[in-house]
């Protein structure tokens, strides 16, 4: 295989250069069979506007660069909404993946961002989804957006479009490939099951694998302590890290490791030509990995420990974020959009301190002209009423017997 960041210059070095670290590929025949027509492939990988793009993104960034340096062309649809908010959202996610693309070392010159809204609402889309709704059962559309679509006892019917909605994408991108995460899969092969149904050609399917976040689960916009934003400045990206789960000689489920093999390692080959993460220790030279395989070796039996991995981690992602917050930093479009996309919570409402209402029967509450004395007694009109209350009312309270 060749070198990731050098032009691969036969068929067979441009496959193997898109499957490339993924996890699976379905129909890679397809891929093969546009090269024997003497055409470049075209790749589409889409994603959902909603939460700020974390490092997670920078997993199937490196696929997608690894596309780019095949030569392949590549779309990316930015999942939008005739709500204004997703509209800016949308041109920020296009700023983000753009510059990100451009940190790894790539053309971009192949790249095309698409959004939903131009193709989704159309006549002609949608009379394809009509079409696609009578060949697919309810149980076949529930099943395949199992891994990806919430699952209730009473979901809305949405949860049963959008994997239909997905499939057709494929079609009305005209491509050749889509490119995902495995937990996409069975979307996937729904999509190669129903569009012959309706006259459209199948297209192969690439998965990247799933890796879990600094907590140990998915890493997710959702929960702010198990990602790290594209633009969190080095101090928190170095505190967040620290507080990140890696297990002395645990390597399953471990995002720390994970998190270099799908992302730091083919960085470092993208950009040298050569796979290189550098572990500085201590005592001791540094421990040098070009195979995640020894890096996994090596921390299995304690050579290689978490005090040591966190912090050479923390230096290899703030310098791959770097050149992209200082886009951010020098792009005056960028940071308004931002701001558009993703605007400060209001200010929460500052409570009126409301004053008691003693009543009527407290000593003094219509006397707003008695002055207190240092000794205890009052002074001014109406004093006397303050000190001993009014007589007539002082008998009514006692319970005095005639004789």
């Amino acid at each position: 295989m060749p070198a990731p960041n050098m032009i691969p210059t036969t068929d067979a070095e441009r496959l193997a250069l898109i499957s490339h670290n993924l996890q699976e590929v379905m129909n890679i025949e397809i891929l093969e069979k546009v090269y024997q027509e003497g055409r470049t492939p075209s790749i589409y990988w889409g994603t959902a506007t909603t939460g700020r793009p974390h490092c997670g993104y920078l997993v199937p960034a490196m696929q997608i660069a690894s596309f780019l340096q095949a030569g392949c062309k590549v779309k990316i649809l930015l999942a939008d909404a005739p709500i204004e908010l997703v509209k800016y959202r949308a041109e920020y996610y296009r700023h983000c993946i753009t510059s990100l693309l451009k940190a790894v070392g790539v053309s971009t010159d192949k790249l095309e961002f698409v959004l939903g809204s131009s193709y989704q609402l159309t006549p002609e889309f949608n009379m394809d989804m009509y079409r696609l709704h009578s060949v697919v059962s309810s149980h076949d559309a529930k099943k395949a957006g199992a891994e990806v679509v919430k699952q209730t006892d009473n979901a809305p019917l949405s949860a049963l479009i959008y994997p239909i909605m997905q499939c057709l994408d494929e079609q009305y991108l005209d491509v050749d490939a889509q490119f995902g995460g495995v937990d996409q899969r069975k979307i996937f092969a729904l999509s190669k099951e129903i569009l012959p149904r309706v006259g459209f050609r199948q297209r192969a399917h690439l998965m990247n694998p799933m890796i879990p976040g600094l907590q140990g689960s998915k890493m997710s916009s959702s929960e702010p302590e198990s990602k790290i934003d594209l633009l969190d400045s080095a101090e928190v990206v170095t505190k967040k890290l620290k507080k990140a789960v890696a297990a002395p000689k645990i390597v399953a489920d471990n995002g720390i490791l994970s998190f270099v093999e799908h992302v730091l390692l083919p960085f470092s080959a993208l950009q040298t030509g050569e796979p290189k993460f550098v572990v500085e220790r201590r005592e001791g030279e540094p421990l040098v990995y070009t195979t995640i395989e020894k890096m996994h070796e090596d921390y299995a039996n304690d050579i290689l420990s978490p005090q040591a991995l966190k912090p050479a981690v923390t230096v290899a992602l703030n310098k791959l974020l770097a050149p992209i917050q200082a886009d951010f930093q020098n792009s005056e479009e960028w940071q308004k959009i931002e701001k558009l996309a993703y605007p400060p919570p209001p200010a929460p409402e500052k409570k009126v301190k409301v004053k008691k209402d003693k009543g009527s029967k407290f000593p003094g509450a219509a006397k707003k002209d008695v002055v207190a004395q240092p000794d205890g007694h009052v002074e001014g009109p109406g004093s006397a009423e303050v000190n001993v209350g009014k007589a007539e009312e002082a008998l009514k309270n006692l319970d005095v017997k005639q004789e």
